[in-house]
């Protein structure tokens, strides 16, 4: 990729991240990268193909993301992850909140495929489900719809997401216990 497109991608990212699609203005991304709207036009023809370039953007950093997710050994060094990658989180989540684009919802699949079974040996370790595999991954996939809801510019910091973990393992240990009194 040219420096120039990484630049306009870039700019484009963030837009996109805190605005979701209708961030994406040429007019406006022609003013914060400093080149004129026909530099735009001959780099992406218009604003369908540049909104692919972005989604693939996303997703090879997604996958990167995913690597240092899958090697993080506890929680504090995944909320270091995730706090370094707060504009990539707010990315994603605009994929989520307009999933109804169909372009949206199949990059959001494609990167949950990876990201979710990258998340896994952390999170069960994070919410002391180590012994039951499938029970974390369900708890995962609700809480991530949740973390998502709930994410901000402002929220994604080392005490919201501290909070957040020691919420849901609070909700695992109630469900375990209610489950032995049922017994």
């Amino acid at each position: 990729m040219r420096e120039i497109e990484k630049i306009w991608l870039e700019k484009g990212y963030n837009c996109f991240a805190y605005e979701g699609p209708k961030g994406l203005k040429v007019e406006r991304l022609s003013r914060e990268v400093g080149k004129n709207k026909s530099s735009f036009y001959h780099l992406f023809a218009d604003l369908d193909v540049f909104t692919e370039r972005l989604l693939e953007f996303h997703l090879s950093r997604a996958k990167a993301i995913s690597k240092k997710e899958s090697a993080a050994k506890n929680e504090n060094a995944l909320i270091s992850i995730i706090i370094e990658h707060k504009i990539d989180l707010l990315f994603n989540r605009q994929l989520r909140i307009h999933r109804d684009n169909q372009e949206f919802k199949k990059y959001l699949y494609r990167i949950n495929q990876f990201s979710i079974e990258g998340l896994i040996p952390v999170w069960k370790n994070i919410i002391s489900l180590s012994e039951n595999s499938s029970l974390a991954k369900m708890v995962l996939h609700l809480s991530l719809e949740n973390f998502y809801l709930q994410i901000t510019d402002e929220t994604l910091n080392e005490s919201w997401l501290k909070a957040y973990f020691a919420d849901i393992r609070k909700m695992v240990l109630l469900f375990q216990q209610s489950k032995k009194y049922t017994k």
